[in-house]
């Protein structure tokens, strides 16, 4: 019989979507094949202490949106270095006395947001010599960072919409703001994901309470003009030869697809999979997903977000290099309408970690 895989499912962290994280967690490891894996648990609090989940009990409960780690006991941390057991323990004794976790084949990073989608924990894992599944730290980096991607599609001549960046040193006129990018306009925090932080601003009395609300969660923000046109979304897979999905569709029944919208109001938007579009604009979409994934240095995983106007121009608003894994998720829905299940994509995506990982290896790191 063939031995199980040890995959180890990094869940929760310190960013505001830390609950959807854990809902994502939910539905990897029950998605995952009991005959190929055995999922090894830890969740990261909002403190970005790590513990072990044993027998992943918070995966299995009941209330998706309270997680609570109490049991110091179950701490978990990783040493860094060419080891066979780099994820570790405390024993009785504490840190200081270290009971191995055991081998780890490959970490499955189900962080969303800040300290978990934007380098940092790609890097630990690098560091620990550990196969993980999705991009790298550059991708993740440059995937969250809105400035900096928007910034690299503008050089590669990707088309996207007109946006001004403000750090907090920075001095801001709403004249001149407004001027630029016209109104209504979006400001959004430069680092965050899920619509956290993010508002729409449709006369000048909003703005400073906008610019506040952003401010809270980063020290950079982007505003953005507004743009008129259909939300299309596209899912992207693979290492060094991406494929992208079929194109879907997120159809908003409220102001603009806000955190409550994504999560909380079942009515807040309605999603069309495969999207209702002409066969010249999917190919369009498809083919730009694919040039964004590897213009941002993407692997593993990255779903596309689009604006499609109604001239048939196909503007790039973001990329999301973690996307959600939630039961309306629409990163894996999208692969399922394009004939790649739920349990398939999770093997997928672990059998490219482990193929960057075997490559990787071969690259000399001294003279």
């Amino acid at each position: 019989m063939k031995k199980k895989l040890r995959v180890a499912l990094l869940f929760g962290g310190k960013s505001a979507e830390h609950e959807i994280s854990l809902i994502s967690a939910r539905n990897v490891a029950a998605a995952m094949d009991e005959k190929k894996y055995e999922v090894v648990a830890i969740g990261i609090d909002k403190q970005g202490r790590w513990h072990l989940d044993d027998g992943a009990v918070l995966l299995r409960g009941k209330k998706q949106s309270k997680v609570e780690f109490v049991d110091t006991r179950n701490a978990a941390a990783v040493m860094p270095g060419e080891t066979a057991t780099p994820i570790v323990r405390p024993s009785r004794a504490g840190f200081g006395g270290l009971g191995s976790l055991g081998s780890i084949d490959v970490v499955f990073p189900i962080l969303h947001g800040p300290f978990g989608e934007d380098g940092t924990v790609q890097g630990l894992l690098k560091l620990a010599n550990l196969p993980f599944v999705g991009a790298g730290v550059l991708g993740s980096a440059v995937g969250m960072d809105k400035d900096v991607m928007k910034r690299l599609l503008r050089d590669a001549k990707i088309p996207i919409g007109k946006f001004l960046v403000f750090t907090r040193a920075d001095k801001m006129s709403f004249a001149k703001v407004k001027k630029t990018l016209g109104m209504p306009l979006f400001i959004k925090p430069a680092n965050l994901g899920s619509s956290v932080g993010i508002s729409k601003v449709a006369k000048p009395s909003q703005f400073s309470a906008a610019v506040k609300e952003a401010f809270r969660y980063d020290n950079k923000i982007v505003i953005e003009e507004f743009i008129r046109g259909r939300e299309i979304e596209c899912s992207v897979l693979g290492n060094d030869n991406p494929i992208a999905s079929l194109p879907g569709e997120i159809i908003v029944n409220r102001d603009f697809y806000s955190y409550d919208a994504k999560y909380l109001d079942d009515q807040g938007a309605r999603l069309e999979i495969p999207a209702k579009l002409p066969k010249a604009i999917v190919k369009k979409v498809r083919e730009t997903a694919v040039r964004v994934y590897k213009k941002l240095c993407c692997e593993g995983m990255g779903r596309i977000d689009f604006f499609v106007q109604a001239n048939g121009r196909v503007l790039v608003n973001e990329i999301n290099t973690i996307p959600g894994f939630t039961q309306i998720s629409m990163y894996p829905k999208m692969w399922e309408a394009t004939g790649i299940s739920y349990s398939q994509l999770i093997d997928r995506l672990i059998q490219l970690a482990i193929a960057r990982h075997r490559s990787e290896k071969h690259l000399r790191t001294a003279n």
